[in-house]
């Protein structure tokens, strides 16, 4: 969330921040190719086209590998980071999104690279649709799908499809913004887990034809998550509270926004903690004072996204304000940024936390 928004737009925003989950693109019958049921795509190879998925209640075929990518904002960094991380960044036109920190610091300066087809945003803080009908691309990509909503002045994915745009929703917010969301996708929102992130790119080794590479990224990212669930296998697990004082914009009260539900606890669980509100997703835009006050923080889990931020003393004042955390008694915290979020960071966020929290284990 590199700005902050105002207007009716900024409820689609938080929960964008503070939700994430993943909703099953299914196999579609009759079609060349299809993903399959999980969403994913796996099974490595070439992939064949014209490949057909459903994406979020839309079908989408796919003639060959996309070549003028289009990456709304929607407050996210997990979709450009996961097309850099499978070395698609040629097929990226034109790139809104941005963080100015990262777990891996390298990306900060991939994404800086990266070509913003002189795109400026609207209003509501993403690609107007006059702007992205212009650019020509072959696919846009948007974290939720509220980036397709014209109420807030975006092209519809119908309009993008006319001019022969493809469109993709990350999989894990397809309830995110719809108004037509089903049971099921509003169920798996809640439910988001690491899994999730890792669905996400295999969708894109499937649909760019890269999904040997997915696979091994994956595989990789799997393998250090398991080493520190397995260091810190049967410990006693702290509380932790994630927190990013810089977007306060998010809180109806003004107070630092805190994570919680879905991926947030999946990966504080990975890393031998339990969120100080788990299962909790209402919780970012309603939190009180009292609440906040009151609440048991064993751990500290500083998030920042803008760059200059000063996460130490943010980490002090927080002490300063909530002297009856436990963490506030021992000084005990650590910083995060983008690795809490769905994308291709979560393992990093993990191994940092856990190393925090668990020292002894490491």
């Amino acid at each position: 969330m590199p700005n902050a928004p105002t207007g009716r737009f900024v409820a689609a925003l938080c929960t964008a921040a503070a939700l994430a989950a993943v909703a099953a693109c299914s196999e579609t019958p009759g079609t060349a190719n299809s993903a399959s049921d999980d969403g994913t795509g796996i099974g490595g190879g070439a992939t064949e086209y014209p490949l057909t998925i459903e994406n979020c209640g839309s079908e989408v075929t796919f003639e060959a590998p996309p070549e003028k990518v289009v990456i709304m904002n929607g407050a996210s960094v997990g979709e450009v980071e996961s097309l850099l991380t499978l070395g698609l960044e040629d097929a990226i036109l034109a790139n809104v999104q941005s963080y100015g920190m990262s777990e891996d610091p390298a990306m900060v300066e991939r994404i800086a690279a990266l070509p913003d087809g002189g795109l400026t945003v609207n209003e509501n803080f993403d690609v107007p649709a006059e702007q992205m009908l212009a650019l020509e691309p072959d696919l846009v990509i948007s974290t939720a799908a509220s980036g397709f909503d014209p109420a807030y002045g975006f092209a519809p994915r119908d309009e993008l499809a006319a001019v022969g745009a493809n469109t993709l929703i990350h999989p894990a917010n397809c309830a995110l913004g719809a108004a037509d969301a089903t049971a099921e996708q509003r169920e798996a929102l809640e439910n988001a887990t690491v899994e999730d992130s890792f669905a996400f790119l295999r969708l894109l080794g499937k649909v760019f034809d890269v999904q040997d590479e997915a696979e091994a990224v994956v595989t990789g990212l799997s393998a250090r998550i398991d080493a520190v669930e397995s260091a810190v296998e049967g410990v006693e697990r702290p509380t932790a509270l994630i927190v990013y004082p810089g977007m306060s914009m998010m809180n109806a009260n003004g107070l630092p926004a805190v994570m919680s539900g879905g991926i947030f606890d999946d990966v504080l669980h990975r890393a031998g903690t339990v969120n100080s509100f788990a299962g909790d997703t209402e919780l970012t835009a309603s939190l009180s004072q009292e609440q906040l006050a009151a609440a048991d923080v064993d751990l500290l889990v500083v998030g920042g996204f803008t760059p200059g931020e000063d996460l130490d003393a943010a980490a002090q004042a927080l002490f300063d304000a909530y002297p009856d955390w436990a963490a506030s008694q021992t000084g005990n915290y650590v910083t995060v940024s983008d690795g809490v979020y769905l994308g291709p960071l979560n393992a990093l966020a993990i191994e940092k936390i856990a190393q925090r929290a668990h020292p002894d284990r490491f």
